[in-house]
């Protein structure tokens, strides 16, 4: 069976999507399928880096297209960007021979509209793997009027998605939810989270040590969130806690990974900082501010972050980019307290992967964002003595309660996994029945 899998990003990419897809094609190419990758030379979060035009890795064919590299700084910079790719994508997908399945993630939004055309053109089986929901989730930010003409142009692409798939992969109960009100047959739609890297993260107490000897972090309390840095992830009550704590020298704040609201963070501490290095963090300062930026009256939810709105500076904020997936366990397992957000417009939008991996390193967690969700029912169903908390966006005082409140707990840096709850989220419970769903009938078809 010959598999073709479209996404922006896939290895070497850092970003999750690309983690995913990734141990999905090797895990195909093991089980003897024939496996083609379309995705962008350019690295998602640093569109200067490029990759190989193209490779065989592991068995798998990878073809790595061109598009502008204008980033993230603007609307029509990023719009432009994923317009380019996708004018590129189609024009190589254009000389590819037949493939039997046609496989489609979300990077860039709506990829799986040109992937439903092509297995319809092509008289093949397409799945439809949804990692956010768009164009839903522009609307939700702001980022389109509902109603607009581009809103409903993005809308019909998406529904013919759905009603051409043969199999749609939602990551939980919400989002199915979100996708069967598209009316999409409830027969189609198959719940599978994404798993833990099971193989790579685990609670690695010299990892732990030495990621904080590196970044200066000994002996303080890290409060940590690592991951994407979106407005679907608001992050305005954190730094709110950190300006409320700044004068406390043994609370650090660590933001790991990248996306717009990581790059306005670090790009206002690099202007107000002298940063000679990683122990001289703690020295310089940032100043923040939150920015409506097209939410609206929601401009407090949505916290989206710039130079000078806190009239206040944050020395206790330290900045890093995304960490290798072989590195990964250091940075989390250094973590004391780990931050998941979600923000209220959202829900069955996008998917918290990030909570797997921190449940795999046992990390205490702070849960910031609404009720019901899969977070909250996923903490909410953990063992009674695993360390967690959950806060309302706007709830500044009970956030910087609940960190005061985990700063006393004893034995943080001696920790154990909730073995129940990895096993249902591990890769090798999960990842084996994804496959099981895109072979389905396999033979049949073949």
């Amino acid at each position: 069976m010959t598999f073709l899998l479209l996404n922006q990003t896939f290895y070497p990419d850092v970003m999750a999507t690309g983690q995913y897809l990734t141990e999905v094609a090797v895990r195909l190419i093991e089980r003897g399928h024939q496996v083609t990758v379309v995705t962008s030379r350019r690295a998602y979060d640093h569109p200067e880096t490029a990759f190989a035009k193209s490779e065989i890795w592991r068995g798998i064919r990878i073809i790595r297209i061109g598009s502008t590299g204008f980033g993230k700084g603007a609307k029509w910079r990023r719009a432009a960007d994923f317009a380019s790719y996708i004018v590129s994508c189609c024009a190589r997908l254009a000389l590819l021979p037949r493939h039997d399945r046609v496989v489609a993630l979300t990077t860039p939004p709506l990829i799986s509209f040109v992937g439903a055309w092509l297995a319809r053109f092509w008289r093949a089986s397409f799945f439809y793997w949804v990692m956010d929901f768009n164009p839903d989730e522009a609307i939700a930010a702001g980022w389109l009027r509902s109603g607009s003409l581009a809103a409903r142009l993005l809308d019909s692409m998406s529904r013919f998605s759905l009603r051409r798939a043969r199999k749609v992969i939602a990551l939980d109960r919400f989002m199915r939810d979100r996708i069967l009100a598209k009316g999409t047959v409830a027969e189609k739609i198959v719940v599978i989270p994404p798993w833990s890297h099971d193989s790579e993260v685990r609670y690695d107490p010299a990892g732990r040590e030495r990621f904080r000897q590196a970044h200066g972090l000994d002996g303080k309390f890290v409060v940590m969130y690592s991951g994407n840095h979106s407005p679907v992830h608001p992050l305005a009550t954190v730094l709110e806690a950190a300006e409320r704590l700044r004068s406390d020298k043994g609370v650090v704040f660590c933001f790991v990974g990248g996306g717009s609201e990581w790059r306005k963070i670090k790009e206002t501490r690099d202007h107000k900082t002298n940063d000679h290095g990683p122990q001289d963090y703690g020295q310089g300062s940032a100043g923040l501010r939150e920015e409506s930026a097209g939410c609206g009256t929601r401009s407090a939810e949505c916290g989206v972050w710039g130079p000078s709105t806190i009239n206040s500076q944050l020395s206790n904020v330290l900045c890093l980019p995304y960490q290798p997936l072989d590195q990964l366990a250091d940075s989390l397992s250094a973590a004391d307290l780990q931050v998941v957000v979600m923000g209220n417009e959202f829900v069955g939008l996008v998917h918290p992967c990030k909570i797997y991996n921190i449940l795999s390193v046992a990390a205490p967690v702070l849960y910031i964002g609404p009720r019901p969700s899969h977070l909250s029912e996923l903490l909410d169903g953990l063992d009674q003595g695993y360390l967690r908390a959950s806060a309302a966006h706007g709830e500044v005082d009970g956030v910087v309660q609940a960190i005061e409140w985990f700063r006393r707990q004893p034995g943080l840096s001696c920790r154990q996994a909730p073995d129940r709850v990895c096993a249902v989220f591990s890769k090798e419970a999960l990842l084996p029945r994804l496959i099981e769903e895109m072979e389905e009938g396999c033979r049949r078809d073949h």
